[in-house]
């Protein structure tokens, strides 16, 4: 399969089969590195200019080297080379090849760049989510997207075995985010969700959606809420580029009813729809 995706390094061009790494890339031995996923739809870029400021940030707050009309260049060029009409495409800058193998690295060394294109069906189908509650043992910049994701794998994995396709996390109750996704919430009527933190991604559907709920009126807040106000919620939803707006169904350690189904939920979904086909 990987010799029909279409893939860049370093600025070379080829199918993802072809591509060759080196072992010494910070990326694969500190995690050194930043990424962004892109998704497209009809071969078009959904939110990019979004990602690629996002990315920009990422790389203010790590230090790594980034060239953005480059990286904006070899997105757009993978797009137009595929047949592929929806998916997404994954770019990873890693502070680069460093052959001492140190904490401390060299000022003068250059970035190393990665990128690749991959179907994904993009009708946000996925809804009825079965999630558990973990502690959130990730570190405390989450709000830079960083490819050091092992605290995310190990609570994610440490659920899947019981049928859960999510995380919610928290930080001594208080709610932060999903293992992939924003959290939002809904009670009384109301649409809720945390506030960015350092130990919070400012997810770009996130955004979108709250810029949804503000042109239409939706009463809404953004605050510290904690997994006690999950038990009072109606509707929980989970927010990113690949899921959209996709409900929860069942938290698997609360004794509470969720509906996936509510009104508030399909009017927000629909909008989102018709914002990101515009």
């Amino acid at each position: 399969m990987t010799k029909d995706i279409k893939a860049v390094y370093q600025g070379a061009f080829n199918s993802l089969n072809n591509i060759k790494v080196s072992p010494l890339s910070r990326a694969y031995l500190f995690a050194d590195s930043i990424y962004e996923v892109i998704p497209f739809q009809n071969k078009k870029f959904i939110y990019a200019q979004e990602h690629l400021e996002r990315l920009i940030y990422s790389s203010s707050q790590v230090k790594i080297k980034i060239d953005i009309e480059r990286v904006k260049n070899e997105i757009f060029h993978l797009l137009e080379e595929s047949d592929i009409q929806n998916g997404y495409i994954y770019y990873q800058v890693s502070r680069g090849i460093d052959i001492t193998r140190s904490h401390i690295y060299d000022q003068n060394i250059s970035p190393e760049t990665f990128g690749y294109l991959m179907p994904l069906d993009l009708d946000f189908k996925k809804q009825d989510l079965t999630v558990s509650i973990c502690a959130d043992i990730r570190w405390s910049r989450c709000d830079i997207k960083t490819t050091s994701l092992l605290g995310n794998v190990i609570q994610m994995n440490s659920v899947s075995e019981e049928g859960c396709d999510e995380i919610i996390m928290h930080r001594d109750g208080l709610l932060t985010e999903g293992g992939a996704s924003n959290i939002f919430f809904v009670k009384e009527e109301k649409i809720f969700t945390p506030q960015l933190s350092s130990n919070i991604l400012p997810g770009i559907t996130r955004a979108i959606l709250i810029e949804i709920i503000k042109e239409n009126n939706l009463p809404f807040e953004e605050g510290e809420f904690y997994i006690d106000d999950l038990k009072e919620a109606s509707s929980i939803w989970f927010t990113s580029s690949t899921k959209g707006i996709a409900a929860v169904k069942r938290i698997i350690d609360l004794d509470i009813e969720l509906n996936p189904h509510e009104a508030l939920l399909k009017k927000c979904q629909s909008l989102y729809k018709e914002k990101v086909s515009s």
